[in-house]
């Protein structure tokens, strides 16, 4: 029987872990109207490149099956469209507000005729083993509430040879650059969160999220211990930004 008051945490609050889902799911809900607008004031725009660089990470054929994870409003998936058109990609969210809006943004940026939509949860994928050559988690990961339950899932999802790439907020290497960037994820980070999108708490918990996720040695060694055959990472910004790299066996 499942333990329903084991814990975990939601950014530094600790919560069940039932609740945690629900509590993410509100943070999105809430964002998701302004997300692309504070993912350009909160990165200076630099989110688009460290996405391109992910996608040219990721070797892709031109025929590739390609699972999108929290694709949020498709910046990921819309890059792969563009420059892979015979690749079949599934954008997919646990939240059906974010799934909307990058479904809308498909249809209105023309990058749809190649992609279709699913809501559901990254740690219980509804699709049979080795469906897809490569999945793609960008800022989705820290927000399971069972990390290895998630990559365990996805490593069932991959073909033969098939890839993941996760791009994701880590740690910074330099200790002076990293007492920088805690003062502007907790000072300046929920501001901009109150200018743009009327919601500084979901703000603080984005830079709470990313205090209380792996760094980027722990998380390689997850994704080992999940059964991957290997894992590269290679940091961007110092590690304030960290693309993990994992082949199937």
């Amino acid at each position: 029987m499942k333990d329903t008051n084991k814990k975990t945490h939601f950014g530094y609050r600790e919560v069940n872990e039932a609740e945690k889902s629900k509590f993410v799911g509100d943070v999105f809900t809430s964002v998701s109207k302004s997300y692309d607008i504070m993912n350009d004031a909160m990165s200076f725009g630099m989110h688009r490149l460290w996405k391109k660089i992910m996608v040219e990470l990721a070797s892709i054929d031109d025929k590739d099956i390609i699972l999108d994870i929290a694709s949020g409003t498709g910046d990921i998936s819309k890059i792969i469209s563009r420059e892979y058109p015979n690749t079949t990609i599934f954008m997919s969210d646990i939240n059906f507000d974010m799934l909307s809006e990058g479904r809308n943004r498909a249809i209105n940026e023309s990058f749809d005729s190649n992609c279709s939509f699913c809501q559901l949860n990254g740690e219980n994928l509804p699709f049979k083993d080795n469906s897809f050559d490569l999945i793609t988690v960008g800022f989705g990961l820290r927000n399971f509430t069972d990390k290895e339950k998630g990559l365990s899932e996805m490593k069932r999802c991959l073909s033969e040879n098939g890839k993941l790439l996760i791009l994701e907020f880590s740690k910074p290497i330099n200790p002076l650059f990293s007492k920088v960037y805690d003062w502007y994820s907790f000072n300046v980070l929920p501001k901009l969160g109150s200018i743009f999108a009327n919601d500084s708490e979901s703000y603080q918990y984005l830079a709470e999220s990313i205090r209380m996720h792996p760094d980027q040695v722990s998380l390689k060694n997850i994704v080992l211990k999940t059964g991957f055959k290997d894992c590269k990472f290679y940091n961007l910004l110092n590690g304030i930004v960290a693309i993990h790299v994992a082949r199937n066996d």
